[in-house]
């Protein structure tokens, strides 16, 4: 699950402060100076507004008046970051400080539309230019963090929003910054910590993924039960939300409940009916509570949008379940021609060729798969009793 939006820093770097000076004296010696100061509040009103295209008009005005004018050219870059055309806002920033260097607005755009289009290096780079003058802006500290967690520097992503933590204790990007940052490199204990101290900060305004990223920690954890009821309280808050609905059909799978993760699947599928996927799992769930008939056209609707392995030893393990091991073995050898280092599929065959009495080829099946040079406790151990004569099970 991607819970990626919440961590996006919405704070805004066009302040009042961006706005040109105003005072009596100037508004009487220099009516062009008004002109300009009195368009561009204008168009950053209109711009804070979404009235995009309006915005623009005023910017250009002055531009009409004076060449090059820094307020009108953040601006039009300002619009068209918002209209999402990272490229045509670049050409304005970029004109702007060729002709106004370290205009702190051009540069905050400009990272940040860098940042838009995947290029953190070219963002953190910007940003650490300003973090040189002034290092314990809180805004650019949390977005250099979150460019460096985007190209998996951990030491450095974590030292910095940690340093925003020390400057706000409880500044919500840091925190959710963590949480992902933690996430990402598979330590979700630490990570399930940072999104817990959200939910302690937000218990009753809290957003829902962050309810639904403590519920996935959970998952990863394999703690399911604890999970299940962060993503209930998530369906509370949309009954629809696929990340809640997935985690509760996944927490039961993981606690072999899959007669109760059947209702979340198919409310999944109720809202995505093509989704292949979504569609396997269910399939395993009816076959695991042996609804064998329901379960195949499941995984057949699956193959049908497209080939899926899963789908395809669901309906090998199906055979299986119905005492059909010659079929059974016959598709399992078929799927290990398309997915050679799948250690399961050799398992699943062995034990195939076990309910045959065929152990000689149960050992020979695990052996070619040994001889891959891939490692797997799980091979190693089964193929060990039956050398040994050790029971199975």
């Amino acid at each position: 699950m991607d819970t990626e939006d919440i961590s996006k820093n919405e704070q805004s770097f066009v302040t009042d402060d961006s706005f040109p000076a105003e005072n009596d004296t100037e508004k009487s010696a220099n009516p062009q100076a008004d002109k300009i100061s009195e368009f561009s509040k204008e168009g950053y009103l209109l711009l804070k507004n979404n009235k995009i295209q309006e915005a623009e008009d005023a910017f250009r005005k002055i531009l009409e008046l004076e060449d090059n004018n820094n307020y009108a050219l953040v601006g039009l870059g300002d619009s068209e970051r918002k209209r999402n055309n990272f490229n045509e806002a670049i050409r304005f920033y970029q004109s702007c400080l060729s002709y106004h260097p370290g205009n702190n607005y051009a540069l905050f755009g400009l990272a940040d539309c860098y940042k838009a289009l995947n290029q953190y290096h070219k963002a953190i780079e910007i940003w650490e230019q300003y973090l040189v003058h002034d290092d314990r802006n809180i805004t650019v500290l949390t977005r250099v963090a979150d460019a460096y967690r985007k190209i998996r520097d951990f030491r450095k992503s974590k030292e910095l929003y940690l340093k925003v933590l020390d400057m706000e204790q409880n500044n919500a990007y840091a925190l959710i910054g963590l949480g992902h940052l933690h996430y990402d490199f598979k330590e979700y204990k630490d990570a399930l910590y940072y999104w817990s101290k959200m939910l302690d900060l937000n218990n009753n305004a809290v957003d829902i993924r962050v309810l639904t990223s403590i519920g996935n920690c959970h998952r990863k954890l394999k703690t399911f039960d604890q999970g299940i009821s962060y993503f209930e309280r998530a369906l509370e808050m949309d009954p629809n939300n696929f990340y809640a609905l997935f985690g509760l059909a996944d927490c039961y799978r993981g606690m072999n409940q899959q007669y109760r993760s059947i209702d979340y699947w198919n409310r999944i599928l109720k809202l995505d009916p093509n989704n292949k996927v979504i569609l396997t799992r269910a399939g395993d769930a009816y076959r695991n509570t042996g609804d064998y008939k329901t379960a195949a056209q499941y995984y057949n609707k699956a193959l049908d949008i497209d080939f899926d392995i899963y789908a395809a030893l669901g309906l090998a393990l199906i055979c299986k379940g119905e005492g059909k091991y010659d079929e059974a073995a016959t598709r399992l050898s078929n799927l290990i021609r398309n997915d050679s280092k799948n250690y399961r599929l050799y398992i699943d065959l062995a034990d195939c060729y076990i309910r045959m009495n065929r152990k000689q080829d149960a050992i020979s099946s695990l052996e070619s798969f040994q001889k891959q040079g891939i490692r797997s406790q799980p091979v190693n151990e089964m193929l060990d009793k039956l050398k040994t004569n050790k029971p199975l099970f």
